[in-house]
């Protein structure tokens, strides 16, 4: 029998369970505390490609018809299509994926209805315990219904984003052999933009190479498809298609700041005063650029399920992080990197600049990225770090943020490994790289 509580050890604020344990017997048990923790009649459920995902799927499948409930069976699909789902039935949903991770690896993500988050905070404890009881069974089981939605959630983008403001824009995308390739064809079909596709095929193998974009190594191929083909814009998605990462038409890839910035004001353009989200280690540049445009930034804790959280208390009409995940109300406040991509595709074409160029309006500072620092103790390094810098402002939104007027760097604990996570901003280089290796240091013990 599977150690369920082993396997939620690792979950992370992304609404996934740990990845490398999940097995048939743990997605039916999980399958049955999801039904019996929404009390909900029906429950959409999608999954991707992973050559586990379709037997994962189907005891998840059972688990929730056991407790008397109805499965909505979407498939194939991407996540942002079971959260278009989600919102789009008003029921609960899950997908099996284990997103950007390796393919032997798989998991599962869960909403409420209407694609609302789960998380530690919000229900995943609950549905943990719940998993780890014998539930008895429904006098009367559900049943799966098999459902194709993949054409109504292409609509659904073409209603955010007017297809006919997007010009002839050349496109090389990278699907990575994951799940962007399903719906990506579908949408091009739409607009007078020119798709230059590469690695559409789902393949759960991910032989060409990690759908994991996020990595500088695994954009090597669709940087060597923009050489011979130079189009405007080069996207590369990861295994589950939530995230989006953007090159320009100089091969140069876009932060998440960067797009983040770029979108919001796309969207503020579109609703005068209107609430921006953006989480605390996005470039100070985001909400400068947000206040600039008229519209208000609130900052968040980094994770979908705060990001979410705040939009729907403050109405925001766009979140977004500096890993790529960028979510939308007019989305149900969901992400997806299929929208973020329509998004910039409109900015382009509305601009007439070469994206090389438009980054230039939001682009302010240096940045370090996100750096992965081995402790044994977190919490004693970070008191470490803060006493070391006690003449700077000091926050504890995520973390620890400590900045000044001219630089910032946060440290935060990693929920899965002891791991803290330092990203850096400065004017330059040089004071970036200073700043790292200060804290570095500091975190070291040194």
């Amino acid at each position: 029998m599977s150690d369920l509580s082993a396997i939620f050890k690792a979950y992370d604020i992304r609404g996934r369970t740990d990845l490398g344990d999940l097995d048939e017997d743990a997605a039916y048990r999980i399958g049955a505390a999801f039904a019996r923790f929404t009390g909900a009649r029906r429950i959409a459920v999608g999954h991707d490609c992973r050559l586990s995902s379709p037997s994962l799927a189907r005891s998840f499948h059972a688990g929730i018809t056991s407790q008397g409930a109805d499965v909505l069976d979407i498939g194939l699909v991407a996540t942002d299509t079971l959260y278009f789902a989600s919102g789009s039935y008003g029921v609960p949903g899950a997908m099996i994926t284990a997103s950007h991770n390796p393919p032997e690896w798989n998991g599962i993500k869960l909403c409420r209805e209407g694609a609302a988050p789960i998380g530690v905070e919000s229900g995943l404890l609950e549905i943990r315990d719940l998993a780890t009881q014998h539930l008895e069974p429904a006098a009367e089981a559900g049943i799966v219904e098999r459902v194709d939605v993949v054409g109504a959630y292409v609509e659904h983008l073409l209603r955010i984003v007017d297809p006919s403001k997007v010009g002839r824009v050349r496109v090389a995308a990278d699907g990575g052999n994951g799940m962007a390739g399903v719906a990506l064809p579908l949408v091009f079909a739409r607009l007078d933009a020119e798709l230059i596709g590469l690695y559409l095929d789902p393949d759960g193998r991910f032989p060409n190479h990690p759908a994991d974009p996020l990595k500088p190594e695994n954009l090597k191929d669709l940087e060597a498809l923009m050489e011979r083909e130079r189009p405007d814009l080069g996207v590369a998605f990861d295994g589950d298609a939530d995230r989006a990462f953007f090159v320009d038409d100089q091969m140069r890839p876009l932060s998440g700041s960067t797009t983040t910035a770029l979108i919001a004001r796309w969207f503020l353009a579109r609703n005068p005063g209107a609430t921006i989200v953006h989480n605390l280690i996005v470039s100070r540049a985001v909400p400068e650029i947000v206040r600039e445009a008229g519209g208000t930034p609130v900052r968040t804790r980094v994770g979908h399920s705060f990001i979410k959280q705040v939009m729907a208390e403050t109405g925001a009409v766009f979140g977004g992080e500096h890993s790529g995940h960028y979510y939308f109300k007019d989305n149900f406040r969901a992400d997806s990197g299929m929208l973020a991509m329509l998004v910039l595709l409109q900015v382009i074409s509305e601009d007439g600049r070469p994206l090389s160029e438009l980054r230039r309006d939001v682009e302010r500072y240096r940045q370090s990225g996100e750096i992965n620092l081995h402790v044994a103790d977190q919490q004693a390094a970070i008191e470490r770090v803060s006493a070391a810098f006690g003449d700077a402002d000091q926050d504890r939104l995520d973390g620890l943020t400590v900045s000044w007027p001219d630089r910032w760097f946060n440290l935060r604990p990693s929920n899965t490994e002891p791991v803290l996570r330092l990203n850096v901003e400065a004017s330059t280089d040089d004071e970036v790289a200073g700043l790292v290796e200060q804290v570095s240091e500091i975190v070291k013990g040194i």
